[in-house]
């Protein structure tokens, strides 16, 4: 009974404190877990702990019979990521380090193996300062965060000796902030696309028109509570999963799943701000209202993959994942209403057109002792976001990552699981008709977990 209130609490914790990711497949995490990352994210057909369960949950039906485990993780997260233009000085994302609470509770009874645990599903984000070009002269900070946590609860069944199939109900919850600078003839030349619509009074139309025709006039966008934990701008959902193993003969298990794309309200802020900047830095007015992210969401995923036992202590796993953003990233839609200037709303869209992305992962296990597992793999992929609408506040555009890892069993009830990621730099330039600009981004990732069996 101590043990299940221990797990309750921690949970309860979990939900209110679990922090921000950033992008690696998209804005998607590498892996979860630092078994599965050690071996380049694969998952999908053998035992990785409670991470099964936002990963496969049919793994967690591989766990020996009548044993419980507690997975208790934390992960940092270190991007780099420098945004250039020509004639101006580099722009370095101060945002270096983020860190990640996670873990779960899973237990094998008979057929049935069910758990909670609440994990980091992904994100993206960058910070940089009042003096960098990103700011387009408003003499403020650039700065976003995007976040998207879970609560799952998953339930696997053991068909036959060699069948499993699972599925989760995963309680979502999703949070933005937002500090970004647009100049005003930028802004006019949305409102000429159809990709920006303001209904206000005549006298605001005509000053808002005056100001967006203004060379070096900006409109800044401002929404934040400064956290690293929370965004200002927040909703809740849901997703859900289904997966299955099926082991081939004692040496081959093979094992798919589905993610669903979630269900996310829309993200809400009240006191959120626009900023109207004349050029020079000049205040020309401020309006105080609430935003709305419109049908922000993250994507459905299939996967597939093996997990072949070479040897007694050599075991290589490869997988393969289809993440769907096509559909969730065609546009990011931003509204605004104030009851400032007489009344005014704003609804924004910024084209981003990713493409679906293809992830092979492949990675490997080595039984170097009864006590010391190492691993490597790799987690290959392609860069879902086009040049044309890349944005130095949302630079998705890593591809590969390259890890290691290493499980060392302290007792017969404990042990300790850790990996290292490399991702190597990637560079885009978008073309001169959407800025010009280039972005390099390069990331050094860990996590570190201690499990208990009882």
């Amino acid at each position: 009974m101590k043990m299940n209130k221990l797990v309750v609490s921690m949970f309860a914790a979990g939900v209110m404190a679990s922090p921000l990711a950033h992008a690696t497949n998209g804005m998607l995490m590498e892996g979860y877990g630092p078994i599965s990352t050690g071996m380049g994210g694969a998952s999908m057909a053998f035992d990785n702990g409670a991470a099964a369960m936002a990963n496969n949950p049919a793994t967690l039906g591989l766990m020996e019979d009548g044993t419980s485990r507690l997975d208790v993780a934390v992960g940092g997260l270190h991007p780099s990521v420098t945004s250039k233009m020509a004639g101006m000085p580099d722009a370095n994302s101060g945002g270096k380090s983020y860190f990640m609470p996670a873990g779960g509770w899973v237990k094998k009874d008979g057929a049935l193996a069910y758990g909670i645990g609440v994990f980091a599903q992904g994100g993206m984000g960058t910070e940089y300062t009042a003096n960098d070009w990103v700011g387009a002269g408003s003499g403020k900070p650039s700065r976003s965060e995007v976040g998207v946590g879970n609560l799952i609860v998953p339930l696997s069944y053991n068909v036959t000796p060699d069948l499993n199939i699972a599925g989760s109900l995963d309680f979502v919850w999703g949070g933005m902030d937002l500090q970004m600078a647009m100049l005003g003839t930028d802004m006019g030349a949305m409102m000429g696309a159809g990709n920006l619509t303001i209904v206000a009074p005549a006298p605001t139309m005509a000053i808002l028109g005056g100001f967006m025709g203004g060379a070096g006039n900006v409109g800044y966008f401002n929404f934040t509570d400064g956290s690293s934990f929370s965004g200002k701008a927040n909703s809740t959902g849901f997703a859900g999963k289904l997966g299955m193993t099926y082991k081939v003969n004692p040496q081959l298990t093979v094992g798919a799943t589905y993610h669903s794309k979630t269900s996310l309200g829309d993200m809400k802020a009240s006191g959120a701000k626009v900023e109207l900047i004349a050029a020079g830095g000049v205040p020309a007015g401020t309006m105080t209202g609430d935003v709305s992210i419109v049908n922000f969401q993250f994507p459905e995923t299939y996967g597939i993959g093996m997990a072949m036992q070479a040897s007694d202590n050599l075991m290589v796993a490869v997988d393969y994942k289809r993440i769907g953003w096509a559909k969730v990233m065609k546009n990011f839609r931003m509204t605004f209403n104030t009851l400032d200037f007489g009344g005014v709303s704003m609804d924004m869209t910024m084209p981003q057109n990713w493409v679906d992305q293809d992830v092979f992962n492949i990675g490997l296990a080595y039984r170097t002792s009864p006590e010391l597992t190492l691993r490597a793999g790799a987690n290959l992929a392609n860069n879902p976001v086009p040049d044309s609408t890349v944005n130095p506040l949302f630079p998705a555009i890593v591809k590969d990552h390259f890890t290691v890892g290493a499980g060392y069993t302290l007792s017969k009830a404990s042990e300790v699981n850790a990996s290292l990621v490399y991702v190597p730099k990637v560079t885009v330039t978008a073309p001169a008709a959407s800025g010009g600009y280039s972005i390099d981004h390069s990331q050094l990732n860990w996590q570190l977990m201690y499990s208990h069996s009882f």
